[in-house]
């Protein structure tokens, strides 16, 4: 088992505001990239769906990245995204379920397995 904590963002973009939402994800991944806890960041698009994989090395890195997504970009972010569907996974501490939750965040404990 590990300690990692990672989920599937997935959202739906008004096209129309496709350019804002390119220089918007450049940022974010640039600013993402300075967490020493992000593991994976990746943005996807097809059609007018994105979905964004990210993994995190804990819970408490994952609560970091939460509180600069805050501070930063949750409101350029919403404004140009509708979040669809979000599936955490991994050991989610109380403080995290609580940032996702009001996007519709769905938890999945893991209860087997192994990551190399």
């Amino acid at each position: 088992m590990t300690n990692d904590v990672h989920w599937v963002l997935k959202l739906d973009l008004n096209l129309d505001n496709k350019p804002e939402f390119e220089a918007l994800m450049h940022e974010m991944v640039a600013a993402t990239q300075q967490e020493s806890g992000a593991k994976n960041y990746e943005w996807h698009l097809s059609d007018a769906r994105v979905q964004i994989y990210e993994r995190y090395a804990s819970s408490e890195d994952a609560m970091i990245h939460m509180q600069n997504f805050g501070e930063n970009f949750a409101d350029r972010f919403l404004a140009l995204l509708t979040p669809v569907q979000l599936d955490v996974y991994g050991p989610a501490k109380d403080d995290l379920r609580a940032a996702l939750t009001p996007v519709g965040a769905v938890f999945h404990p893991q209860i087997g397995g192994f990551s190399r």
